[in-house]
């Protein structure tokens, strides 16, 4: 465990940091977690958040500096026992996050996701920490047979369990939240962890076509990634359990988002895993937390489209 990011110094920063003012975000350098931890700054000005990540698709691009923050660098997630002090927060959303490389690596699917997520469960449980999952949207899939879809989301599936057992035998605090498709600014843009509106929009940038997985009529929900920052902070402050669905509620086939790109595309194969359909529904979320998705697809590709042509020099 190494520091790679920090204003202050260790010593200080620990010496400065309560138990009851510390957030941990694991992950805290990825995609997600690098639009999460500047709201986190924004929302809970008085406490003091670290980052623990393993650089694996996380980078220090999304590193922010900021006096209350820390970032550390986990070679392998081998639980938080390392923390001089007991964080009030824990947002776990250090896992490997993708279902077709799943089935390729499987045995790291299984280190980040069964072995390192119980490390991290079980800290909480014994510690006190609200630990707050992002778990996976494949659960509800095909009325709740996709969570054997794949290596990824039969093991998403099984940290649920944990979680709800923990809580039953231990009595853990914890809000488990459930991603739909997430997009936006910070987004992998290339490679076999990039997302499909990061992937098209790196085509678009290079004159390349878009790929299509055939058949191209698979329909997704897509969430931005600062409506998903604003349902995690709120699943902190006020969620209690499981069920905090965080999606649009409106979905689109593939071929649909590449007209709102308007730009060519070809097929490539079908793969492995591929879920047909992902749409939330109504949950929690809105009951509860008063959350509901901000912004839409259409309107974001439709802004995103604007600007590249500008930067381009075209109308």
């Amino acid at each position: 465990m190494k520091v790679v990011g920090s204003v202050v110094g260790e010593t200080q920063f620990w010496n400065e940091a309560q138990s009851n003012d510390l957030i941990v975000v694991t992950g805290g350098a990825g995609f997600i977690g690098g639009r999460l931890i500047p709201a986190l700054l924004t929302h809970f000005p008085n406490h003091r958040i670290v980052s623990v990540d393993n650089y694996f698709t996380g980078s220090t691009d999304n590193h922010h500096q900021d006096p209350r923050l820390m970032y550390l660098d986990a070679a392998t997630m081998d639980g938080l026992d390392f923390l001089p002090a007991t964080p009030k927060y824990v947002f776990h959303l250090g896992e490997f996050s993708r279902i077709v490389r799943s089935f390729l690596d499987i045995e790291f699917c299984a280190q980040f996701n069964q072995t390192g997520t119980f490390k991290v469960v079980d800290y909480c449980r014994r510690n006190g920490s609200k630990l707050i999952y992002a778990g996976s949207s494949s659960k509800f899939g095909n009325e709740g047979k996709d969570e054997h879809l794949s290596p990824y989301a039969w093991m998403k599936a099984k940290n649920i369990e944990l979680i709800h057992n923990m809580k039953d035998w231990f009595g853990l605090d914890f809000a488990i939240t459930y991603f739909y498709n997430v997009y936006g600014p910070g987004q992998i843009l290339t490679g076999n962890y990039a997302a499909v509106i990061g992937l098209f929009e790196e085509k678009v940038k290079q004159g390349l076509p878009l790929t299509v997985v055939t058949p191209g009529t698979q329909k997704r929900d897509f969430t931005h990634v600062d409506d998903i920052v604003r349902g995690l902070v709120l699943a902190a402050e006020k969620g209690d359990g499981d069920n905090y669905l965080l999606g649009s509620g409106e979905n689109w086939t593939i071929l649909e988002v590449v007209e709102m790109f308007d730009h060519p595309y070809e097929f490539i194969p079908e793969r492995t895993g591929e879920r047909f359909t992902s749409l939330a529904y109504e949950s929690r979320a809105q009951a509860e937390l008063g959350w509901s998705p901000q912004i839409r697809l259409p309107d974001y590709i439709k802004a995103w489209k604007a600007e590249w042509l500008k930067s381009q020099g075209s109308n």
